[in-house]
């Protein structure tokens, strides 16, 4: 997915980016592995997201700092490109971070974004959450197509162009997604972390495996018993006046 938005950026060689939430730091890899950027600066709120990420990515022009993206630690006009992937769901005041990032940019610079697509095509998280409400109806308030109204093309653009970004442009971005079978999907729904995996850990045993076998009866399967799934982001850029 990070590969696929940097190419569709088309940001040029030799320039300065900051990427903001960097978390594992996918982002800055695909810059750096593929963009020949001047600089880099990765930004996180989790110091352990920040360490992690400097473990990850060897470049000489890469810098990481601890910051909040509603504040970024970065001077007025000093990049050429600001992008976050799979962040602006969860800041608090999206707009206030998209802001910050237009600030930082030069005059003409690449401000970007994307986010999964929850409501609609990214498909590993639709296939569970439609089986756990039509079980429970209070799980919808988990949902993340529910608790997410930017996952949509419509309200992405309305918060770029609310930060002051002109020529906003939407366009989805299609990972395909293979499972072995079954257990392959299912796995990772067992680990206990974020909303869905908290979900069902939080389920007695027979209610979890009525939601593993609902969920089990509505993937799609080829011949060879795999799961072909879709992950959809929607990806956003604009450019600062």
């Amino acid at each position: 997915m990070a590969r696929a938005f940097v190419a569709w950026l088309a940001v040029p060689e030799q320039r300065d980016w900051v990427d903001v939430g960097c978390g594992t730091g996918a982002l800055l890899h695909a810059i750096a592995e593929t963009r020949n950027p001047r600089s880099i600066v990765g930004i996180d709120a989790s110091p352990g997201f920040v360490e992690y990420a400097k473990s990850r990515v060897a470049h000489p022009g890469v810098r990481f700092e601890v910051g909040d993206a509603r504040s970024l630690p970065r001077e007025t006009g000093s990049a050429d490109a600001a992008v976050a992937g799979l962040l602006l769901n969860f800041v608090p005041e999206p707009v206030q971070a998209l802001a910050e990032m237009t600030r930082v940019v030069r005059p003409g610079g690449a401000v970007a974004a994307y986010v999964w697509d929850y409501a609609g095509k990214m498909e590993l998280m639709r296939y569970f959450w439609d089986a756990a409400v039509a079980l429970d109806p209070d799980a919808e308030s988990l949902d993340e197509g529910r608790r997410f109204p930017i996952c949509h093309p419509t309200p992405l653009a309305a918060v770029m162009a609310q930060a002051g970004l002109t020529d906003v442009e939407v366009r989805p971005i299609d990972i395909p997604t293979r499972f072995r079978d079954f257990d392959d999907y299912w796995s990772p729904f067992l680990g206990g972390q974020g909303p869905a995996p908290g979900y069902v850990m939080s389920l007695e045993e027979g209610r979890r495996a009525a939601l593993r076998e609902r969920i089990r009866s509505t993937l799609p399967r080829t011949s060879g018993g795999s799961i072909d799934l879709v992950a959809r982001a929607w990806a956003v850029r604009g450019r600062r006046r």
